[in-house]
């Protein structure tokens, strides 16, 4: 902090430094780090398990659009964006 000797202001000053890890201790940090660890894995085998439904989901959709899709005898082409006007 620099003080004008004369009048007593302040001319600039500068923050402190924040202590590493924020203040906290070790164990405080090391525990921290466990936790969001642990809830990554949580998170991933989560989504690893929503990627196995969702392969099996996606199957049916695409068997039952080709089903469908096998069902129409329609020769016609479709209709040309022009033609709407």
């Amino acid at each position: 902090m620099v003080v004008d000797a004369g009048t007593g202001a302040i001319l600039s000053h500068r923050a402190s430094k924040a202590p590493p890890g924020g203040g906290k201790s070790f164990e405080d940090l090391f525990a921290d780090l466990e936790r969001d660890k642990s809830r990554a894995e949580a998170l991933f085998d989560q989504e690893k398990e929503a990627m196995k439904d969702r392969e099996r989901i996606l199957e049916e959709r695409f068997r039952k659009a080709v089903e469908d899709a096998g069902d129409v005898d329609d020769d016609t082409p479709p209709p040309r964006p022009f033609d709407l006007d």
